[in-house]
C-alpha cells in the first residue's frame, strides 16, 4: 500500500525551471518504478516520464525529453520531476503514479496522487 501526495506546482513563465515533488509513503516504496502523468484542459491524462526504482530505466515522452527530468531520494522516498524550458503548452495538472513495475505505469499505476497544477505563462 502506497500514498503519494504532489507538491511543488505553480505559475512559471516560459523558458523558466519548476521541480515537482512526489512524496511517498510506504515500507515497498523503494521496489517500485515511480511515473509522472499530466492532463490539460480538454485533454486525456498523457505520460511523461518514468523510472524503474533502481533508476538503470527511464522514460520520457517524446514531448518533454532533453527538457525533463525524472529523480528519486531513496532516503526521503521522494521522487521529483525537474522541468526546465518551461513551455506553455506544458500547462496541466501533474499527477506522480507507482507500480511494481515500469510495464505497470504505462499499463495503468496501481497508486496515484492527488495531483499539482502547473501553469505557464507565455
Amino acid at each position: 500500500q502506497v500514498q503519494l501526495v504532489e507538491s511543488g506546482g505553480g505559475l512559471v513563465q516560459a523558458g523558466k525551471s519548476l521541480r515537482l515533488s512526489c512524496a511517498a509513503s510506504g515500507r515497498t516504496f523503494s521496489n517500485y518504478a515511480m511515473g509522472w502523468f499530466r492532463q490539460a484542459p480538454g485533454k486525456e491524462r498523457e505520460f511523461v516520464s518514468a523510472t524503474t526504482w533502481s533508476g538503470d530505466s527511464i522514460h520520457y515522452a517524446d514531448s518533454v525529453k532533453g527538457r525533463f527530468a525524472i529523480l528519486r531520494d531513496y532516503a526521503k522516498n521522494t521522487v521529483f520531476l525537474q522541468m526546465n524550458s518551461l513551455k506553455p503548452e506544458d500547462t496541466a495538472v501533474y499527477y506522480c503514479a507507482a507500480h511494481r513495475t515500469i510495464a505497470g505505469i504505462h499499463r495503468g499505476p496501481d497508486y496515484w496522487g492527488q495531483g499539482t497544477q502547473v501553469t505557464v505563462s507565455s
